[in-house]
C-alpha cells in the first residue's frame, strides 16, 4: 500500500493511540547499542518524559541551547529559553537517549505520535549530539530508529522542523531523504523555519 487516502480518520487516529500506549515503543527494535565506524560503542535507552530523571532533563536543555541557541538568536524570534524548557517538558514526550563509556549522555532525541495535516506520524521535535560526537553516524542511527518506529507503528511518515539559518541540519536530513512537506510555510510567509518529512510507506 502506497498511501492512506482510503483509511479514516478514525483508522489512522488508532495507529497514534496504539503507539502512544505503548510504555516503550522501540522495545522490539534494535535500538540499545550503537558502535561507530571508529569503534565507539555507545548504550541508548527510550524513556517517557515522566520517567526521565531531573538531571538528565535538565541536561537536554542545556544542550539545545548550546546548540541551537545560537541560530535562534540570529533570527527575530531569538533564542526562548522558557519556551524550550517547556517544549522539552511535556508529558508526552519521548525521549530516546545516547550514552558514552562513561555512562554520560551525549546525544538525545525528543519525539511524539501525532495527526499533523491528516496524517498519522512520529514527529521528531528535536535531535541534538554534543559536538565531540558528532560525524560518527551517531545521528544517522537514532534518526533510523525513529524511521522503523514510525514504520513498526503503521505510521505514515516522520516529521521534524529545521531553521532556515542551520545549513549543518539542513544538509543531515536531506542526506537522510526529508524533503520539504507540503505543510511547510510558503515563500510568501517568510517564514524563519521549515517543516520536513519522509514517507514510511511504501
Amino acid at each position: 500500500m502506497t498511501n492512506r487516502d482510503d483509511l479514516s480518520s478514525a483508522a489512522k487516529h488508532k495507529f497514534v493511540e496504539a503507539a502512544a500506549r505503548a510504555k516503550v515503543p522501540l522495545e522490539t527494535l534494535p535500538y540499545e547499542s550503537y558502535k561507530s565506524p571508529s569503534g565507539e560503542e555507545f548504550k541508548l535507552y527510550c524513556r517517557a518524559k515522566s520517567d526521565m530523571d531531573a538531571k538528565t532533563l535538565k541536561w537536554t536543555f542545556k544542550l539545545a541551547e548550546q546548540n541551537v541557541g545560537p541560530f535562534y538568536k540570529q533570527l527575530k524570534m531569538g533564542w526562548q529559553p522558557k519556551v524550550k524548557h517547556s517544549e522539552l517538558n511535556k508529558n508526552w514526550a519521548r525521549f530516546l537517549v545516547a550514552q558514552n563509556d562513561q555512562k554520560q549522555p551525549v546525544a538525545y532525541t525528543m519525539f511524539r505520535f501525532d495527526m499533523d495535516g491528516g496524517d498519522c506520524v512520529l514527529y521528531c521535535y528535536e535531535i541534538q549530539i554534543a559536538p565531540e560526537y558528532r560525524r560518527k553516524g551517531l545521528g544517522k542511527f537514532m534518526m533510523q530508529m525513529l524511521e522503523a518506529c514510525a514504520r513498526l507503528w503503521k505510521l505514515e511518515k516522520v516529521m521534524l522542523t529545521v531553521l532556515n539559518n542551520n545549513d549543518n541540519s539542513l544538509t543531515f536530513f536531506k542526506a537522510l531523504g526529508y524533503a520539504k512537506d507540503e505543510t511547510s510555510p510558503d515563500v510568501l510567509e517568510k517564514a524563519d523555519y521549515q517543516i520536513l518529512s519522509k514517507s514510511m510507506l511504501g
